[in-house]
């Protein structure tokens, strides 16, 4: 008889993969997929993972600093109250020969209160301070250059009230004149008076020249 040659035994544990379980056999249930593994702790030596940083978490004040603070509108500014540039006005009933006795008087006052020399300027209207005449006999420039200095007590005709620069006290004193003289005399003190005019002499005059209640 022919010998039907054996087939070759194939051992199960050498074949590959089945595309379908074999009968009898039941399909093995698929294993779930694992997840990201956690990150192995560095090796001695070694630099481990870069991580990202922690979000830093700011305070109030941080935050604030931050963002630039948007102006809001700006209130407008009040406008300042406003002064009267109008001088006190004091009168001093006197004569005319005696008008000149209480200006006199009047300075010593102030300066005894403690008032600046610089400050004060008396006018006459009559006839002129004898200190006035006394250094206009050394020439009109050295007369004004006094003037000019301010640190003393000044003594002017009315006539030259125009030229005097202002200050804070002006006495007047009524003592005569013309009454141009006295009706161009006294404005002209009126608006060199800084805070304080003082007026010797007639209160009827006074009044109708600068036309107030004194």
């Amino acid at each position: 008889m022919p010998l039907i040659p054996e087939e070759p035994q194939i051992h199960e544990s050498a074949q590959g993969p089945r595309a379908t379980p074999a009968s009898g056999r039941t399909a093995p249930t698929p294993r779930p997929v694992p997840g990201p593994r956690p990150v192995a702790p560095p090796r001695p030596g070694r630099p481990g993972p870069l991580r990202p940083a922690p979000p830093v978490q700011r305070t109030p004040h941080d935050v604030a600093v931050a963002k630039p603070a948007v102006p809001g509108p700006t209130a407008p500014a009040s406008a300042p109250t406003p002064v009267s540039a109008a001088p006190q006005i004091q009168l001093i009933p006197a004569s005319a020969a005696g008008a000149l006795d209480a200006a006199e008087e009047a300075v010593d006052l102030l300066l005894e209160s403690g008032r600046p020399p610089g400050e004060v300027l008396v006018i006459t209207t009559g006839e002129q301070h004898p200190w006035a005449a006394h250094e206009l006999s050394f020439g009109e420039a050295a007369y004004w250059a006094q003037h000019d200095a301010g640190d003393d007590v000044f003594y002017a005709d009315a006539t030259a009230a125009s030229r005097v620069a202002s200050r804070p006290v002006v006495v007047v004193a009524v003592n005569g004149g013309s009454v141009a003289a006295v009706a161009e005399g006294l404005p002209l003190a009126h608006a060199r008076a800084g805070a304080l005019l003082i007026v010797c002499g007639d209160p009827q005059q006074i009044n109708s020249v600068l036309g107030v209640g004194v």
